[in-house]
């Protein structure tokens, strides 16, 4: 049974599908796309993923992209290690919390990234013309604006005040379900905790792990989910080492300014 994954290294959507696939046990041909180099958007890339994003699954031809798609799909071909209970109301929970990744969890883990620490990457060795130049590559006009301004004002954009706070009602609601339970969606780990773990890795990556001190039941299963066998495998072996350090350095940078900013919204 071939599998080839196209995924980035850091991508939170590459990451989670990674972590399926070493739950369920399953070795594939890694295509690692370089994003700051555009590989996403070449002709043969968007031949098979049109969206022009990472990660897409080839499986025995049958090409397959969005990241809780293919996790449900690798969920179904490989039955072994299920990571969706069989109670239809776990499952159901399951989902609703994949959901909100597409709902504004990404979007706000990817402005609170762009914010604090990846701005440095498009500013450092640009001159203002190649600067602006870059920015105009983005098509979306919305999303031109949004970047452009996350780049430029770092955590004093507009962008970072709300995204931020989104971030703070997932860890909020995590810490609220698990009470009564040690996973997100129920009695055994799920594509929940499978989906959810490159969003808090984002965050100890970035020095905000503070937010969990106040939130020891989010605490306690991030230092589960990091202790199975499937985050070295998926997670730690594919860590960027230019990037860990680009977001320790601005994230420590940037703590105490962060810590005002949400002490402030309360």
């Amino acid at each position: 049974m071939n599998l080839e994954l196209y995924h980035n290294s850091m991508s939170t959507c590459s990451q989670k599908v990674r972590i399926t696939l070493a739950e369920k046990k399953k070795e594939f041909t890694s295509h690692h796309l370089n994003l700051r180099a555009r590989d996403q958007h070449t002709a043969d890339y968007l031949n098979l993923n049109p969206n022009g994003v990472v990660p897409t699954l080839v499986h025995n031809s049958l090409v397959i992209y969005e990241s809780a798609v293919i996790d449900e799909y690798l969920d179904d071909i490989f039955p072994d290690f299920p990571l969706r209970s069989s109670d239809p109301y776990e499952k159901s929970l399951m989902r609703r919390w994949v959901k909100q990744l597409d709902e504004g969890v990404h979007a706000a883990s990817a402005t609170v990234s762009a914010c604090i620490a990846f701005r440095y990457q498009f500013i450092e060795g640009k001159t203002s013309e190649e600067l602006e130049q870059t920015l105009r590559g983005y098509v979306d006009p919305e999303k031109r604006k949004r970047m452009t301004e996350n780049v430029m004002e770092g955590v004093d954009s507009s962008f970072f005040k709300p995204a931020i706070m989104r971030i703070v009602k997932m860890l909020n609601e995590m810490e609220l379900v698990m009470k009564n339970r040690d996973w997100m969606a129920g009695r055994e780990y799920s594509l929940a905790d499978v989906a959810f773990t490159p969003y808090l890795t984002r965050l100890v990556h970035l020095q905000q792990d503070w937010l969990f001190d106040s939130r020891p039941r989010v605490a306690d299963w991030f230092e589960r989910v990091s202790n199975r066998p499937s985050y070295e495998v998926a997670m730690q072996k594919w860590f960027n080492l230019d990037f860990l350090a680009l977001m320790e350095q601005h994230g420590a940078d940037n703590c105490k300014r962060i810590r005002k900013i949400i002490s402030a919204i309360g």
